[in-house]
C-alpha cells in the first residue's frame, strides 16, 4: 500500500497549495498550543474552512496541539478544545500526556496522533501509547531504518516518519537553547534557532577577543544541522511498514510547499506504478535543489551516517526566486498572476504545476490595472500576462539564478 503523503499547511493558502500539489493529508495549527507559534496559524473560523476544503477533496486534516502545558494553561487548553468540538478535524497531534488527558475528558472520540516531540524510540514506548488509545505515532527522528522496522514489528498502530525538511539539533526537538539564550521557548513554539548561530570562544581575561573553535576564518557552526532528505530511500521506509511520510515546514514558503510536495507525490506514484523498478528521477533532485534549504542529509536513518552537522555556515542554499503565482484566467485569455518577487522584461522564467508539469518562457510584458502595459512586475502586484499552453490556476513562476534551467 502506498503511504500517506502528509504536507505542512501554515495558513489557508499553503493548505490549498499542498492539496493541489499532491498531499493526501495536511497538518496545521491554531493560535494556541502549537509548536509553530510563528507560522501564521489558523483561527478557529479558518480551521472550519480548512476542513471544508480538505474534506471536499476526500483528504485529511490534522491539528497540532503539541505544546507542553505549564501550570495555569490548563483552563485555556480546555476552552480551546471545547471550541473545537464541532469542527471535523480528522485527528489531534499531541505530545504532552496532560494535553492527551484533557482531550480524553473534553473530546473522547477524537482520533489522536502522537507528535515526534514525545520522542518515541522503542517498541515498549509504542506499546504504552497504543494502550492509551493513540492511533498513530510520529516516531522520533533519531531512529534508524532498522529501528523503525523493529517498532513496526511490535505494534499495530500507524507509524509516521519525517522524510524531508529542517532537522533539530536537540533530542526530538526538545531544546532549551532558545529559552536560555533568547527567552523564546522552543517547547512553546517560539524557537529563535540559536543552533544556527555562529559561535566562538572568549577567554574571560581577554574580553572582546574571539577565538574560533575551529581554525577557519569563517567561524564555526557546531550545532548547525543538515536538512533531511529521504527521497532516495522511500522504498526502504515503505518496506519497513511506515504508514505516513511527513514533510516538515509549516513556517516555510508557499513555493517550498508546492515544490517539495509535488516531488514526493511523483516519487510515491512512481513506486506505486512499478515498485520493482523504482528509481529516483534526476529531475526530482533538481527540484529539491530549487527550494531554499541547507545541505541535505539522511539524518539518523543509517546508523553509520554521522554527517548530521554541517559546520561550514548556516546559510541557506537557494537557486531559484519565486516570482509569482497564477490566480486564474483573465477574460481576455491571458492569466492573472500575483507577483511575489520582482521580475522584468527579458528574464527567462519557468512555470511549474502539479504532477511535475513545467515549461519555460521569456517574460515580455504584463498589463496592470485598467490597461497599463508594464515591463516590471513588483511584489504583491496582480497583473495579466500571456503564459505557456497548459497553464492552470495554482501554477507558480520562478526564476533560476544564473539561468540554470534554460
Amino acid at each position: 500500500m502506498v503511504p500517506e503523503l502528509l504536507a505542512p499547511a501554515g495558513n489557508l493558502e499553503k493548505l490549498e497549495t499542498a492539496l493541489l500539489y499532491g498531499a493526501d493529508a495536511v497538518y496545521c495549527g491554531v493560535e494556541r498550543f502549537s509548536l509553530r507559534a510563528l507560522a501564521g496559524n489558523l483561527t478557529v473560523k479558518e480551521l472550519l474552512r480548512a476542513c471544508e476544503i480538505t474534506h471536499s477533496l476526500e483528504k485529511r486534516l490534522y491539528l497540532t496541539l503539541n505544546a507542553f502545558l505549564r501550570p495555569g494553561e490548563e483552563t485555556a487548553a480546555r476552552e480551546l478544545l471545547e471550541s473545537l468540538l464541532s469542527i471535523p478535524v480528522d485527528a489531534y497531534i499531541v505530545a504532552d500526556p496532560g494535553m492527551l488527558h484533557l482531550v480524553r475528558q473534553v473530546d473522547p472520540d477524537r482520533e489522536i496522533h502522537l507528535s515526534t516531540q514525545a520522542n518515541t524510540t522503542s517498541g515498549l514506548t509504542a506499546h504504552f501509547w497504543q494502550d492509551q488509545g493513540v492511533k498513530r505515532l510520529n516516531l522520533a527522528r533519531e531512529l534508524s531504518l532498522q529501528e523503525i522496522a523493529a517498532i513496526r514489528g511490535s505494534v499495530t498502530l500507524e507509524l509516521e516518519v519525517f522524510v524531508h525538511g529542517a532537522m533539530c539539533m536537540a533530542y526530538s526537538g526538545r531544546c532549551l537553547l532558545s529559552a536560555g539564550l533568547s527567552g523564546r521557548s522552543a517547547n512553546h513554539g517560539t524557537c529563535s534557532q540559536p543552533c544556527r548561530w555562529k559561535y566562538s570562544l572568549q577567554e574571560e581575561m581577554r574580553p572582546g577577543e574571539y577565538m574560533p573553535i575551529e581554525e577557519d576564518e569563517r567561524g564555526t557552526y557546531i550545532f548547525n544541522s543538515r536538512d533531511l532528505c529521504l527521497l532516495g530511500h522511500l522504498p526502504d521506509l515503505i518496506n519497513a511498514g511506515v504508514d505516513s511520510l511527513k514533510i516538515e515546514g509549516r513556517m516555510k514558503s508557499l513555493y517550498y510547499v508546492a515544490a517539495v510536495t509535488r516531488v514526493y507525490r511523483a516519487a510515491l506514484d512512481a513506486w506505486r506504478d512499478d515498485p520493482d523498478n523504482y528509481q529516483v528521477d534526476p529531475q526530482w533532485h533538481r527540484e529539491l535543489g530549487a527550494v531554499s534549504h541547507r545541505p541535505y542529509g539522511t539524518g539518523f536513518f543509517f546508523e553509520q551516517d554521522h554527517a548530521f552537522v554541517t559546520a561550514e555556515n548556516s546559510d541557506y542554499l537557494r537557486d531559484c526566486d519565486f516570482v509569482g503565482i497564477v490566480q486564474g484566467e483573465a477574460p481576455d485569455g491571458d492569466w492573472l498572476v500575483g507577483g511575489r518577487n520582482r521580475c522584468k522584461s527579458g528574464e527567462r522564467l519557468e512555470i511549474i504545476g502539479p504532477a511535475m508539469r513545467q515549461g519555460k518562457f521569456v517574460f515580455g510584458e504584463a498589463v496592470k490595472g485598467k490597461g497599463e502595459t508594464i515591463t516590471t512586475v513588483q511584489p504583491n502586484a496582480v497583473v495579466r500576462m500571456a503564459l505557456p499552453a497548459g497553464t492552470q490556476p495554482g501554477d507558480m513562476l520562478r526564476r533560476w539564478r544564473n539561468d540554470k534551467s534554460v
